[in-house]
């Protein structure tokens, strides 16, 4: 069993990798109090510093946080044997699996991960459980401007609005969205209607090309009006959209019971 030591709060310094920029005030408040009443009941992980008396942090900045929010001068710490490439990846790893880092937080570590350390689309993807393609969606959110990256994390929009944002081709347009989600409080469905609207205002007409742009689109907005109705018809119709460089993919669910439903009718 590793050894658990208490180490001065003072001594732990933060990884330089730790993907998460946000710490929420009242959640940090929280947390304190819980340490305060029961104390640190996960140790922290960290690494000695090139044989000194400090330590980085591998996991845990969280709770060395609020720790010292709730005035502890030592936390329980387990001392791995690791070296400095080897504990920004598991720092990575380790705050990229929990569910509440903020989808950008998210994508630049994934960056991270592959122009840092040279770790593929695939490898990444074994490490934390997901598909290439759900990963290659999460990269493609840092192909938004730093500013709407901004914007859209300071108004709490989703990843699905980031998303839609992806298929305009200028700031201009972008900015003319946000501007209208934040003034409307439009939703997902809403935001891509109105980017279709907006870009077949500004779209150029060059042959079959913009034909087939502007089919796609309505295959999409059909798929969508139909399980919209259905939904208005009490069925519990659900659909998944994952757009990459390459293709967007509906995965459709209806549940059996509505097939005889429309059988009876």
């Amino acid at each position: 069993m590793e050894q658990i030591v208490q180490i001065p709060t003072e001594k732990l310094l933060p990884n330089p990798y730790q993907p998460r920029k946000q710490f929420k005030s009242e959640e940090m408040l929280s947390l304190a109090d819980s340490i305060k009443e029961n104390g640190v009941l996960q140790p922290l992980l960290c690494r000695r510093i090139n044989n000194s008396d400090y330590y980085e942090i591998v996991a845990g900045e969280r709770r060395l946080r609020a720790s010292i929010l709730a005035n502890l001068q030592t936390v329980p710490c387990i001392v791995v044997d690791c070296d400095y490439e080897s504990s920004a990846v598991y720092s990575i790893l380790e705050n990229i699996q929990r569910s509440d880092l903020a989808f950008f937080e998210e994508a630049q570590t994934i960056g991270q991960l592959m122009n840092h350390f040279g770790l593929t689309q695939q490898e990444i993807a074994k490490k934390l459980g997901k598909s290439q393609s759900a990963l290659s969606n999460k990269l493609r959110l840092l192909r938004l401007p730093v500013d709407v990256r901004y914007f859209i994390e300071k108004e709490g929009l989703t990843e699905r609005h980031a998303r839609a944002l992806l298929s305009l081709e200028n700031q201009k347009d972008m900015w003319t969205t946000l501007n209208a989600i934040k003034d409307r409080g439009l939703n997902v469905e809403q935001t891509e209607a109105f980017i279709q609207k907006l870009t077949d205002k500004t779209v150029k007409h060059k042959g079959n090309v913009v034909k087939i742009f502007k089919d796609v689109r309505i295959f999409v907005n059909t798929v969508n009006k139909a399980i919209a109705t259905m939904q208005e018809a009490g069925i519990d119709a659900k659909s998944d959209k994952t757009e990459t460089d390459d293709y967007i993919e509906f995965r459709v669910r209806i549940p059996k019971e509505a097939q005889k439903c429309i059988k009876s009718a």
